[in-house]
């Protein structure tokens, strides 16, 4: 059977979505947080010539710009559009973009560009014929007999302005072992214990595999070891919980200790809270074991937690809420976000008629990006002001009186709100934080899922969390509330949920089950 390939035009009309790089580029920008907007526009400064950062206040730049088109100053501070304008700014004319750049820098920066280059050009010739010879044989390196110009105290860049370099564990113990007695070859020893411990301070690799890594006997690694547990912080550099305890509780002179007894022989018991067991094969009372349990707990079971970890994280906040009368008002954070303008010299330079072919396309193509990139920063910024306004409006129980009262929320509610996409909200609100009455918290904080009353009405999970947090702060530590009791109590305030529900949201606050934290005393 022979086949028979023909060749023919269909003609059908469909649609279907185009993500051209600059709508890739405006949805990645609206899911940055703070921090990664501005690396982002710190790349795109270095790499295009066409941006320039805003170096003067908002006002000034509002105040320049304001007569001649006030959409542009409020575009370039990244302020939400008046709405009588939203209609003309809606399409993002490339006019408004142009009108606003081309008046920020005067007219006369050209001359003034090129007499800083001649300047610079007369500046090297006169180091050119400068005798270098004579110039080092004169000059004073003693600090005492010409003091700097910059001497004044309002030069100096003040002490707790600089950064400080954040210590390590590694580092903390080898300025101890460099401290210490021991000879060249026990400190290269003591250096490969060092090195190889992890971040909790524990030292996981064998001994002897370090044995066979330094070419010497297993007891010579031993006998370095027992000296490199005795650095500072206490129980660094053991193997295990156990010891690492039992070195803390030596270091505090207690190794006879009744809690020593318990680390070495009944940590297991110890760790399921276990004490009536414990007591009866001491030979002591309950008692005696919860205040020896006391003891143990108050030991550092991570001795390397204060060195290690990553740098702290500062939130900034991308939307203050206010409350001015009886409403609440909602401001763009404005300080922290990277203003930018169209470099008015290359526009210049553009629209030269002398510019060689290669130098205008490629001018032409930096410009296009740097408008997309200033047009995506102040869509984001748009976009945040719609749903933090429309977060007021279903939370302003919250904004009011706390978590108690924050309602259920989805991303469907905000979006059929501002008329947006679910897709739209949640990237809006990844990585975004406001500054509320209330504290600061996450934009997706404020959406919740919802758990049934007795009433009828829906109660937020946060909700939920706030209260069971509020029911273990006040119990008794002898007694602590089962899972199975904290139901029954949340049922009495009209909110029907189940015990394994109540253990759900335990676990997700980091509270340990009732078992856990029953005391003994």
């Amino acid at each position: 059977m022979a086949l028979e390939v023909k060749l023919g035009q269909d003609l059908r009309l469909r649609q279907q979505l185009v993500m051209t790089p600059q709508l890739q580029q405006a949805i990645k920008i609206l899911q940055l947080s703070l921090p990664e907007l501005e690396a982002i526009v710190q790349s795109e400064l270095e790499q295009n010539p066409m941006l320039e950062p805003l170096d003067q206040s908002p006002a000034e730049a509002a105040s320049e710009s304001e007569a001649s088109d006030p959409e542009a100053a409020a575009q370039a501070n990244g302020e939400p559009l008046p709405p009588e304008a939203e209609g003309a700014a809606g399409a993002n004319s490339d006019d408004d973009w142009e009108t606003g750049s081309r008046e920020e820098k005067p007219a006369s920066s050209v001359e003034n560009e090129a007499r800083d280059a001649a300047l610079e050009l007369k500046e090297l010739n006169n180091l050119e014929k400068l005798d270098w010879r004579e110039y080092l044989e004169t000059y004073s390196n003693n600090w005492q007999e010409s003091p700097p110009a910059d001497s004044d105290d309002d030069h100096r860049s003040a002490l707790e302005n600089t950064p400080l370099r954040r210590s390590s564990l590694e580092d903390h113990m080898m300025w101890q072992l460099r401290l210490s007695n021991l000879t060249e070859s026990d400190q290269q020893i003591g250096a490969t214990i060092i090195y190889n411990l992890n971040e909790d301070g524990y030292l996981e690799t064998p001994l002897d595999e370090l044995a066979a890594q330094l070419e010497v006997a297993p007891a010579e690694v031993e006998r370095v070891l027992a000296r490199v547990q005795c650095f500072d912080p206490p129980g660094v550099a053991a193997r295990d919980l156990r010891e690492c305890l039992l070195a803390q509780l030596q270091n505090l002179g207690m190794e006879e200790s009744l809690a020593a007894r318990i680390v070495s022989n009944h940590l297991d018991l110890l760790e399921k809270h276990r004490y009536a067991e414990i007591a009866k094969v001491l030979g002591v009372t309950v008692e005696t074991v919860g205040q020896a349990a006391k003891i143990i707990s108050l030991l550092e079971p991570k001795p390397g937690r204060d060195y290690g970890g990553d740098e702290p994280t500062y939130v900034v906040p991308d939307v203050y809420i206010h409350k001015v009368g009886e409403d609440y008002v909602v401001t763009l954070n404005r300080d922290a976000v990277p203003r930018l303008r169209l470099a008015g010299y290359y526009q210049r330079v553009l629209n030269d008629v002398d510019v060689a072919p290669e130098t205008r396309e490629y001018l032409q193509e930096r410009l296009r990006s740097a408008r997309w990139l200033v047009k995506s920063i102040y869509q984001r910024q748009q976009t945040i002001f719609k749903v933090a306004t429309s977060i007021v409006k279903f939370q302003r129980a919250f904004f009011d009186h706390g978590i108690s009262l924050l309602k259920p929320l989805v991303l469907k509610d905000v979006a059929e709100d501002i008329g947006m996409h679910e897709s739209t909200i949640s990237r809006a609100t990844a990585n975004k934080y406001a500054h509320t009455p209330q504290g600061i918290y996450e934009l997706k904080f404020f959406f919740t899922s919802g758990v049934k009353g007795a009433s009828g009405e829906d109660v937020s999970a946060e909700t939920v969390k706030e209260q069971i947090r509020g029911m273990l702060t006040t119990e008794t530590p002898q007694h602590p509330l089962s899972d199975q009791a904290i139901s029954e109590m949340l049922r009495a305030r009209q909110i029907n949920i189940a015990r394994r529900t109540v253990a759900k949201y335990r676990h997700a606050m980091g509270i340990p089950p009732s078992a856990n934290r029953k005391q003994i005393g």
